[in-house]
């Protein structure tokens, strides 16, 4: 790889990191190539970018975008880079136990959630995070369950109303 190619590496995987909302360093040494294939489908179906660079470009990239610094102390061995939004930065914790606990390979190295560091050993607790369309399902659902209280009462009075009316008609009828 010769001078200009090296920068135009880095300039593309400096554009991601300063793109993405979350970081993930993967070790995915001895994993195939149907199974890399595989994890990179899911993590595509999750809207994530997983990708593979050298280690050097990487921390290159890292400096002159100014975020993720410490990920640059993970840089070692057989690297994956796992890219997310917004819109799901959790997706590639759970991709990645998921993988783990079936295969006991592609373990998490670290990784940066928004501004937030994370080493590998708090895959478990990120894998557990719900995603962004869960916690607006869990908001609305809670903004919801009052409303829907108050409708549930309002119809038992009516229905107690109607039922004291009823039985008033059936004791006047007798």
């Amino acid at each position: 790889m010769n001078r200009n190619e090296k920068e135009d590496a880095v300039s593309k995987v400096k554009e991601m990191v300063e793109n993405s909302t979350a970081v993930f360093l993967t070790d995915y040494s001895g994993i195939n190539v149907e199974d890399i294939n595989e994890l990179r489908n899911q993590f595509r179906n999750e809207g994530v970018k997983y990708k593979v660079y050298k280690n050097t470009i990487f921390k290159r990239a890292l400096e002159q975008a100014g975020k993720f610094d410490k990920l640059a102390d993970h840089l070692e061995g057989m690297t994956g880079f796992a890219f997310a939004n917004e819109e799901n930065p959790v997706a590639p914790a759970k991709i990645i136990k998921k993988y783990f606990d079936k295969n006991k390979k592609l373990s998490l190295k670290a990784c940066y959630i928004e501004d937030e560091y994370f080493d590998g050993s708090e895959l478990n607790k990120l894998a557990l995070l719900p995603s962004k369309n869960d916690l607006i399902a869990a908001i609305i659902g809670s903004i919801n369950a009052p409303v829907s209280g108050i409708v549930g009462s309002i119809n038992a009075v009516m229905r107690d109303l109607v039922s004291v009316i009823d039985e008033i008609s059936k004791k006047k009828a007798a």
